[in-house]
């Protein structure tokens, strides 16, 4: 097993139903502030539809496909890489359950419990592993060095070591 690194990357997206309100926004970006994220990149993006349906290809065939690539082509969004030790554990818990209405009820405390209205437009998103994280943060940000970014980390923790 490989060592841990000292921080990890996950993608973040703000979604049209919660860009729409900037006051929110600013709510959101207090929160990742609190809870010790770097932002590492961010960008405003305005979706096409084949642009949704790109990101969202897996799903296709599914009940909500149509739904949700209508529900991100309906407004700017944000797309954000956040660093810190554990980021993708650590952002999946902080806009905690998938269901809004359900997160009131058992993580009332989470940015979707606060800001997400239904399943579809549940105001976030955060990748789930660090490959959908690695494969997520070059569909968004192809522009980042993800490899000079791990090649840092590497020399950061010998540097530690000495």
């Amino acid at each position: 097993m490989p060592p841990r690194p000292l921080t990890q990357l996950t993608l973040a997206l703000l979604k049209p139903d919660l860009t729409a309100n900037s006051i929110k926004v600013n709510k959101v970006f207090s929160h990742i502030q609190q809870n010790d994220f770097n932002i590492v990149a961010h960008k405003t993006l305005l979706w096409s539809k084949s642009d949704a349906e790109a990101f969202y290809g897996e799903h296709r065939g599914k009940f909500f496909f149509e739904r949700l690539c209508g529900y991100m082509t309906s407004g700017h969004f944000h797309a954000l890489i956040l660093e810190k030790p554990d980021a993708i554990l650590g952002w999946r818990a902080l806009i905690g359950p998938t269901h809004p209405p359900r997160a009131r009820i058992n993580a009332p405390d989470t940015l979707r419990s606060l800001y997400g209205m239904t399943d579809t437009r549940n105001s976030f998103h955060g990748s789930d592993a660090v490959d959908t994280a690695t494969k997520e943060i070059r569909f968004f940000f192809p522009e980042f060095d993800l490899e000079k970014w791990q090649k840092d980390q590497k020399d950061q923790k010998d540097q530690q070591k000495q």
